[in-house]
């Protein structure tokens, strides 16, 4: 079954909302096995709705559509499809009861228009919305489905879960589930990556490999089609190991959990405390790391020391070193991760030090950094060459940061 999924609403196109509906359902559609080929967003017009719809329905088996049944004339979805499909908008008297109990619960009176939400096209299967007042629902035409669900995620997500997907998967003959693993890397670029799996990637069928690039990581994302899930758990295995042969060292963990989140988890599995030192970050790794809930068992605080008065005042960093070293050096970054472990009373210290830019800083050219990590008994420092924006430095500094503490914590 390959399935086209269509987002209906101007707000969509003036970036009002963003569309999550159509990622949500992609991924749903995905364990059922069925294969999303397009993505469509039309606005509120009867003319160029109908055109979408049109050909959506002469190249997928399943159309699914987001938005457009409410109760306002803008409203259309319902509309079209009646006047593409030649049937005509009938009331359904379940979803009617439904609409009309939700103002009597709520000592309300209903106004006129919300009429139209109980309207539905004759001959369709009824999806009904326990969250919401506008009904779903299912017709055929010209070996096309379309499915039709309501615009809000908080009404379509349990609509799709609980009433769409078991209807879906009664109508697929062979049941069969596209199961996917995301592999994360670090310090290592996409291209460098694709270079080392070049001849996996070209000789991909299933499982496939996707490269997906983000700031400072490359994901890999394994993908295998098949009826069986052991042989489908069995093929990802075999792939991953075979991946992880060649850049294992580049290598940071499975799923789509945050960097971030993994640093935390691995100081609370230790049972570790860290505090930081931020000069070039401002702060934005204490911010990072605070993003995460229940951090605060490891995290206490840390010392945003963005002028060489504070680092010296507050972090004893000495004068002597600031005026022959810099602050953009290697001495500079062990004196502040050490400093920031002892004045917070922590078993690690990490300190960031460099340049964002856009202006260079002690001869330092934008994206010269130094993370210096400590517990203590030993300090190491790391040195950096970035290249990008001033935020994307930042950014990619923080990262690094996360990553080079999980290694001194794995004691690599």
């Amino acid at each position: 079954m390959n399935a086209e999924i269509i987002a209906i609403g101007s707000e969509l196109l003036l970036g009002q909302i963003v569309n999550s509906n159509a990622a949500y359902l992609s991924k749903e559609l995905s364990v059922l096995g069925v294969n999303v080929y397009y993505h469509e967003t039309v606005g509120d017009n009867p003319e160029r709705l109908e055109k979408i719809l049109d050909q959506a329905m002469s190249r997928s088996d399943l159309v699914i559509t987001t938005g457009g049944l409410g109760p306002t004339k803008d409203d259309l979805t319902k509309e079209v499809l009646a006047s593409l499909t030649k049937r005509n908008l009938v009331y359904d008297k379940e979803t009617e009861k439904n609409i009309e109990a939700f103002y009597i619960r709520r000592n309300q009176n209903m106004t006129e228009n919300n009429r139209k939400q109980a309207m539905v096209l004759s001959d369709s299967d009824i999806i009904p919305n326990r969250h919401g007042l506008s009904c779903g629902m299912v017709v055929e035409h010209q070996d096309c489905r379309i499915m039709m669900l309501p615009g809000p995620p908080n009404e379509l997500k349990p609509m799709f879960q609980n009433e769409a997907a078991p209807y879906l998967r009664n109508l697929l003959s062979e049941h069969e589930e596209i199961e996917s693993r995301v592999l994360r890397f670090f310090e290592i670029g996409e291209s460098r990556l694709a270079e080392k799996l070049d001849d996996l990637i070209e000789q991909q069928t299933n499982p496939t490999i996707a490269p997906l690039a983000s700031i400072g990581e490359v994901m890999l994302r394994l993908t295998v089609k098949g009826s069986d899930k052991a042989s489908n758990n069995r093929a990802l295995e075999n792939l991953k190991a075979e991946i992880l042969e060649r850049i294992s060292e580049f290598y940071i963990g499975e799923g789509e959990e945050p960097l971030v989140n993994k640093t935390v988890s691995l100081l609370k599995s230790k049972e570790l405390t860290v505090s930081a030192a931020e000069s070039v970050t401002g702060g934005l790794f204490s911010a990072t790391l605070t993003s995460v809930q229940g951090v605060s068992s490891v995290f206490p605080g840390s010392i945003v020391c963005y002028s060489n008065q504070v680092k010296e005042m507050v972090l004893s960093v000495p004068r002597d070193l600031i005026l022959t070293e810099g602050v953009v050096s290697e001495s500079c970054a062990r004196v502040m991760a050490e400093q920031t472990r002892t004045l917070m009373n922590t078993d690690i210290g990490i300190s960031f030090t460099g340049v964002a830019g856009p202006e260079s800083l002690e001869n330092h050219t934008p994206g010269k950094v130094f993370i210096g990590i400590s517990d203590g008994t030993a300090t190491v420092v790391h040195e950096l060459d970035l290249a990008g924006s001033r935020e994307n430095i930042q950014d990619r500094t923080v990262k690094y940061g996360c990553f080079y503490l999980q290694k001194f914590l794995l004691n690599e």
